[in-house]
């Protein structure tokens, strides 16, 4: 067995003058990082070992602020409960969705472009605006739908002050922003070989044969990167969920990111919602890791299952 000995190589003037002049230029993205996602993260694992308030200085606690959430806050149950609902719920049905409506868009139908752009919108209107449009549809007292129902002479139904209907009425209203995903597989299925399908019509199949057989499998690469995607934002849904319902009614929909935030701003707990932070991240990475694991039994790659 022979020794290599390596030796280092020295940079040319030139090569050093290049280097200075990438890191100038990426110097705004390096500071960015280091202040806005680095600093960030080792604060919150910081603050995560510590009782911390924002006003007194932090105590040193080790882990209780994550053995206290996992054992002894009442509301843990609950919360882990809704935000497995909500995940396990919202983030196939989504992905359904998406999927069933850039299939229908990627159909010969007149004003195909309007459609496209009227089901796209919603992924650009900003959170605030869905969910003051979404409280005007689902408001038992004045919502456009409720008024409808009234005047045939209907009851009501209280999407949002019932616990029964609180959640499911949000995972129709994620279903129904889903024009991110539906752009994504509106363009995977233009690119699905036109002569897969011209085989499978001279092999006598007929539209649903091409569909599960040809449509669906050429498209589970996506189907995997967008359920993915589902389920890291089902598991850190809040924006709609507080601004809608606050958490309630009687706690039907107090998810996980809910909860932190109510620790961290209301109750000034910054050590526990660090932590409950950080069990987020390990939740978050623990179900990707399933999924990506599971893809090999149903992911197809052009040729290879992997």
């Amino acid at each position: 067995m022979s020794i290599l000995t390596f030796k280092r190589q020295r940079m040319s003037p030139y090569e050093r003058r290049n280097l200075l002049l990438g890191l100038i230029f990426i110097s705004p993205w390096l500071f960015g990082f280091l202040a806005w996602t680095i600093y960030p993260l080792a604060s919150s694992l910081y603050y995560s070992l510590h009782r911390y308030d924002l006003v007194r200085p932090p105590v040193f606690l080790g882990l209780k602020n994550y053995v206290d959430f996992l054992t002894s806050d009442p509301h843990a149950g609950i919360v882990s409960y809704n935000t497995l609902y909500y995940v396990f719920l919202s983030a196939p049905l989504g992905v359904i969705s998406a999927f069933l409506l850039a299939s229908l868009l990627n159909t010969r139908v007149f004003g195909r472009s309007t459609f496209r752009a009227i089901f796209f919108f919603p992924a650009i209107v900003p959170a605030i605006v869905t969910a003051m449009v979404w409280r005007f549809l689902l408001n038992v007292q004045w919502g456009a739908i409720n008024a409808a129902l009234k005047g045939w002479g209907l009851p009501v139904i209280p999407f949002l002050a019932n616990p029964e209907l609180a959640k499911p009425s949000l995972i129709l209203i994620h279903m129904w922003a889903q024009g991110n995903a539906m752009v994504i597989f509106l363009a995977t299925l233009q690119d699905v070989p036109r002569s897969l399908y011209e085989a499978a019509t001279v092999d006598g199949a007929n539209a649903w044969h091409k569909f599960w057989h040809i449509t669906i499998p050429m498209c589970t690469p996506v189907i995997l990167f967008n359920l993915v995607m589902g389920f890291i934002y089902g598991f850190q849904n809040f924006t709609l969920p507080w601004l809608l319902t606050s958490g309630g009614p009687n706690q039907a929909t107090e998810f996980f990111a809910v909860h932190l935030y109510r620790n961290a701003f209301l109750y000034l707990r910054m050590g526990k919602a660090s932590a409950m932070a950080w069990l987020l991240f390990i939740v978050i990475v623990l179900f990707t890791i399933i999924l990506f694991k599971s893809s090999g039994r149903w992911v197809y790659y052009g040729g290879e299952s992997s």
